[in-house]
């Protein structure tokens, strides 16, 4: 099952991407993966939330990320981009996510998005990430698209992506919160190619 709390917030099964603003304790997160270090992508109010002893956790080689992590060292998978890695049996690649234009997600940040094979699919939830020849590359079923503007690519510059990598299946992220009004879903969903289903879950 896939949920979309807010923003990045997003989960699949008990896999979680970027958790934000999660306010019921669930303890049920399996591994917690970490894009970049911004307020509303680490949230570690979110990550005590979910976490339980047995919780692995994927991050980015970020000192804002791992000085104030409260997870044992051995629960902790830090990556860096253009690699692959396994974890539980799931293995999943880490492909650079940033900015081409603007400095707030910049490319020596080493920041990423995360491609896994799960479940007989593969998923690509992209991070904040402009449209960069990396991610032109990638071949999913799922696609976690940002389309907010300002931050990330604006939702054209992402239904122009999207209709290239074409995913079985596309989910706009990243606005109808801090950046980005919540009619761009419908918008986006618009410039789509028609058989590409859009999943609007960011109400």
């Amino acid at each position: 099952m896939i949920e979309i709390n807010t923003q990045s917030s997003i989960k699949i099964d008990n896999i979680y991407f970027d958790p934000y603003l999660i306010k019921e304790e669930k303890h049920d997160a399996k591994i917690i993966f970490i894009t970049h270090s911004h307020y509303d992508h680490f949230d570690i109010n979110s990550i005590n939330n979910i976490k339980n002893d047995d919780t692995y956790i994927v991050v980015p080689d970020d000192k804002d990320i791992l000085d104030v992590l409260d997870f044992s060292e051995d629960k902790i998978l830090i990556v860096k981009p253009n690699n692959k890695y396994d974890l539980l049996g799931i293995s999943f690649l880490t492909v650079p996510a940033y900015n081409i234009n603007k400095s707030f997600h910049k490319r020596e940040y080493e920041w990423v998005g995360y491609v896994l094979n799960y479940n007989n699919n593969i998923y690509y939830v992209m991070g904040d990430t402009d449209s960069i020849d990396e991610a032109r590359e990638v071949k999913c079923d799922y696609l976690f698209i940002p389309i907010g503007g300002y931050y990330t690519m604006d939702y054209t510059e992402a239904s122009i992506l999207t209709n290239l990598i074409h995913p079985k299946k596309v989910f706009p992220i990243h606005y109808g919160s801090i950046v980005g009004d919540k009619s761009f879903g419908d918008d986006f969903s618009k410039l789509v190619a028609d058989d590409i289903e859009v999943n609007i879950l960011l109400k």
